[in-house]
Parts: structure tokens; sequence; C-alpha cells
């Protein structure tokens, strides 16, 4: 989202949208009786997954592939209605919209408009399994019930039923799916999982100056916090809500502080290096930046052209740890060690 306040109707529209789970529930309801085409036909197909830490170059990864042209994925033109893609395109004129191109909210020269890819699809396991990951303080690993993984399938099928282009291929980035890596792989067996993961120095600094960045937002703008959590990101900003895959709350500063960043970045990727599928790839941004085999080598599995456009990859040069991190520095260098080392190359 740009920083742009939105107006009073399109308030209105997203919280009946978003807020309410029985308007979201009969919106996707409604959607579904819209769609022909049989869900058990997309299953085996090469759909991609991107899902890391937030700021771990998700984005930018999954601009790159939605580029190619090859992939149908949800969009700011989804809004607010982002479970009834059908309903909503044929009821707002979606292809008639249009909004000037603007750098999002981050401040990152990352620059959106309604054709923009993004991570919306986490309303969806909000509305139909939030009581099992979304706790008031922290967002915890959950394994979804299998009728709610068919329900994401018949989802993930009515948004490809919803693109006048006809492709056949979803691209989905959700950090939170980092939390439920196990179902996505249950609902996809062919899909290509990619866990990106940056030099956590300057990723947990990152991290930091996004929180204040929010912070500073929300508090002018109320309505720009209870859309962050209509969608179920809480990665950071005054409704930040941390990642928890232990049962002992995390001691020490609070998010204010690059320690409390490296923390949640090492307990990420701890997490993850132990419980991810064998099939999902990690994915070394600063090696994606330096060698242009790495995103040859995701191409490929990817089924992709290796000559796509989009940005940029593009490093931080900040790979030293800032002073008072404490002990996490060399915890946290040596489980960057080991993550490079299985990474895709």
């Amino acid at each position: 989202m740009a920083d742009n306040p939105y107006g009073p109707l399109d308030r209105f529209l997203h919280r009946l949208a978003l807020h309410y789970p029985s308007s979201a529930e009969m919106s996707f309801d409604l959607d579904q009786m819209m769609v022909r085409s049989d869900p058990r036909a997309i299953a085996g197909r090469r759909h991609v997954f991107v899902s890391g830490l937030a700021r771990a170059g998700t984005t930018v990864l999954m601009r790159r592939f939605h580029a190619t042209g090859q992939f149908r994925s949800l969009t700011y033109r989804d809004m607010p209605f982002v479970l009834a893609p059908n309903l909503w395109s044929r009821i707002s004129g979606a292809s008639r919209r249009h909004v000037e191109a603007a750098e999002r909210a981050h401040g990152d020269r990352l620059v959106v408009d309604l054709d923009s890819p993004e991570s919306l699809d986490e309303v969806f396991w909000r509305v139909f399994a939030g009581d099992e990951y979304l706790k008031p303080d922290r967002l915890v690993p959950h394994e979804p019930q299998d009728a709610v993984v068919a329900k994401y399938v018949r989802y993930v099928n009515a948004i490809l039923a919803s693109d006048p282009a006809g492709r056949e291929r979803y691209l989905c980035k959700d950090n939170n799916n980092i939390l439920r890596l196990g179902a996505i792989r249950r609902a996809f067996p062919e899909a290509v999982i990619l866990v990106p993961f940056r030099n956590p120095f300057s990723h947990a600094e990152s991290l930091r100056r996004q929180h204040a960045q929010f912070c500073e937002l929300q508090a002018r703008d109320r309505f720009a916090q209870q859309y962050m959590t209509w969608l179920a990101h809480h990665e950071f900003g005054l409704g930040h809500r941390r990642f928890r895959f232990d049962a002992a709350a995390p001691a020490g500063a609070g998010p204010e502080s690059t320690g409390y960043w490296l923390s949640l970045w090492i307990e990420t990727y701890a997490w993850l290096e132990r419980a991810r599928p064998e099939s999902a790839h990690f994915v070394c941004y600063e090696d994606l930046c330096s060698n242009p085999d790495v995103w040859a080598a995701i191409a490929r599995i990817a089924a992709v052209p290796v000559a796509a456009s989009g940005e940029p990859f593009e490093a931080s040069t900040r790979t030293a740890p800032e002073p008072g991190v404490g002990p996490d520095a060399d915890a946290a260098q040596a489980l960057y060690a080991r993550l490079r080392a299985k990474a895709l190359r």
C-alpha cells in the first residue's frame, strides 16, 4: 500500500470486505458459485510460492517472476474483495480502474500500481484458520485441516479463473506462509517453494527501520494499521506481533532495538532450517544479487526464462553487527553460513 490515504468510500468498502468475517466468507462462497473449472486440475501445476521473513527480498523475487508474464498473482486490483476475484472484477469493472503508480509505504523505491502483485491471499488464512495461528501477541505455526487446504486450492483455482489472460500458474508471496509450508506442499505437490534469507545484520537493521517508519505512519493514520491487521500483516508497526516458534516468550530488548530483530531472525530461520519441507529451497539474497547463476538455477527449477525483466537484485552493504546486539551475533553468523551452504547455487 502506498502512503496515500484512502477516501471515505474506499475505507468503507475495505471494512465491509475485510473486517467482518461473515462478509468475507459470503463473498468467497458467492465467488465460488461463478467458477466452472475443476480445482483438481490445478493441483499438479508448477506454481511458485515465495515466503520468508519480511525484508528478505521476497517482494523483488516475486516481481521478477511476475515480470515473466507466466503467472497470475493477486494484485491491488483485486482489493478489497480479495476472496472474490471473479465477482469483484465484474462488479467494479476492475479492468478499467486506474491509479497513478507511486512508491509503496515501505520507502524502498518499489513503485506499485493496481497491477502490482502483492501478498493478499493471507486474508484467506485469517478468515478460515485465523484462530489456529493468530494470537493476541504472536503468530505461531499451524497445520491447517485438510478441509481448509482443499478450500485453499479452490480459492487459487478461482483466482486463476478470474484472469483475462488465461494464465494457468499461480504466484504467491506471503511471508506468513512460513507458518504453514507443509500445508502449501500438501495443496500443491509440484509447486516451487522458495525461502529467501538475507545477511542477518542488514536484515535486522532493515526490520528495525521499517518498524519505526510504520509506527509513525500508523500513528498518523489509524486506517493504515487497520489495513495491515485485516491483511494479517503484523511484521512491523503498531500492530506488530512476533513470530513465535517456541513456547517461551523472548527476553531482552523490544522492537526499538536492532537486537530484538536479530533474535527474531535467528529464531525464524533456525526453525525453518529444521521444519521446512525438504523440497523447499533456501535462497540467499546476497548470492542472488552477486551471482547470476543463482537466478538461473531458480529459473530452471521454476521453468521460466532466465532473461526475465524486473527490478535488479540489489544487496545492502551492511554485513557487520550493530554495536550492542550482544551474544546473538555469533549465533546469527553461524546460522547464516549454514543456510548459504544449503541454498540454491
